[in-house]
């Protein structure tokens, strides 16, 4: 796994990628062999997921997130990235 952007954020960084890329695993295996399944099994199993992640990774990345948008502002990029996104706006924002 890659370092963060801020040294000081890498900590954060590698426990909430260790904790993803378990939670994934978990998340793709079953999907993949359930191929078959319904809509509504398969929108179930999304939301059984959904809130598997945010109770073993969701403050993990929280904490990442705020670490690493306080090294941006520290670094003086948070303007870089503002302008950015005003130019290129995505389609469908990503809630907070």
């Amino acid at each position: 796994m890659a370092d963060s952007l801020a040294d000081a954020c890498t900590p954060l960084k590698r426990s909430y990628d260790t904790c993803f890329n378990a939670w994934f695993e978990g998340y793709l295996e079953p999907a993949v062999a359930a191929g078959s399944v319904g809509a509504k099994e398969r929108e179930e199993y999304s939301k059984q997921k959904a809130q598997e992640f945010e109770a073993n990774c969701g403050k993990l990345w929280v904490s990442y997130k705020a670490c690493v948008q306080n090294a941006l502002k520290e670094n003086g990029l948070d303007h870089l990235l503002q302008q950015t996104r005003e130019e290129h706006p995505m389609k469908e924002p990503v809630t907070p």
